[in-house]
């Protein structure tokens, strides 16, 4: 892979430690692949953007493969990341780029998920699972598809496990939020919730996830409640992007389904836009 650069392509965040983990992330992965020509950007809120970040590797590659370091398929990487790279194709004829899939929510991430669960509940003595609920808690999205990949993980998790209750609930944007569904699991007779945030790198919203649920704890003195922690560097977040970087999946093609197709290429034409977000 000497001729070829490896975008990682992160989100971006405001929180001072968010894009250090993504970089220490990328320092840990060139240290598993001595060979592998490993660089990243971001969507918004860092130095390095996407336009920049496709430009750097460029210069120094005669193919470019971006990877989409990012959990769900909403806006960014259906629309903005495919519009750029097309940009991308324009000022660098010389230079092939490929978009790989995104980390998606496919069987690797619920094994990671499922292994986080297994801890939470050892952190509270292993009760009754029929007793212990289970929230997946996402960032949410204005995408239905995106909030939708996060809704069929919840249910993948609760034909894998014996929790009477396995529940999806959401930071922001979509609906219903933490405390909704602890209100609700806790009026159907949970004694004891666990509640994994589905992030892999700390940022604002991780830090508003700890203060909520600091709260909650004093809202159900009864219900003892486990807090999972983000988990982008766990082990399958690296084999997961070996098999991108390499074209290797089993389950899925190495291509993103729709790159190159012609909404995409409409899109591109509506790429320079503003970064403006729902804040919640």
């Amino acid at each position: 892979m000497n001729d070829t650069v490896l975008l990682l392509v992160g989100h971006g965040s405001r929180f001072h430690g968010g894009n250090a983990e993504l970089l220490r992330f990328a320092e840990q992965w060139r240290a598993r692949h001595p060979g592998w020509r490993i660089e990243t950007c971001f969507i918004e809120h860092d130095a390095v953007l996407l336009d920049t970040g496709l430009d750097q590797a460029a210069r120094a590659a005669r193919r470019v493969m971006v990877i989409p370091f990012i959990l769900n398929a909403a806006g960014h990487v259906k629309m903005e990341i495919p519009a750029a790279i097309a940009e991308a194709r324009a000022r660098h004829p010389e230079v092939t780029f490929e978009m790989a899939r995104h980390l998606g929510m496919g069987r690797e991430i619920l094994r990671v998920l499922e292994d986080r669960l297994d801890a939470l509940t050892r952190s509270l003595d292993l009760p009754d699972p029929r007793t212990t609920g289970v929230i997946l808690l996402g960032r949410g999205s204005s995408d239905a598809g995106a909030n939708g990949e996060l809704a069929k993980m919840t249910r993948w998790v609760f034909e894998n496990r014996d929790h009477d209750l396995v529940d999806l609930a959401f930071t922001g944007i979509a609906w219903p939020r933490l405390e909704t569904v602890v209100q609700r699991q806790a009026r159907l007779g949970m004694t004891q919730i666990v509640i994994q945030p589905v992030y892999l790198f700390a940022g604002r919203l991780t830090e508003r996830i700890q203060a909520q649920v600091d709260r909650l704890r004093v809202q159900y003195p009864r219900i003892a409640l486990a807090l999972g922690e983000r988990f982008g560097f766990d082990e399958g977040i690296f084999e997961l992007l070996d098999r991108r970087a390499m074209g290797s999946d089993s389950t899925e093609c190495g291509l993103l389904e729709c790159d190159g197709c012609k909404y995409r290429e409409a899109a591109a034409m509506e790429h320079h836009h503003d970064h403006s977000h729902t804040r919640i």
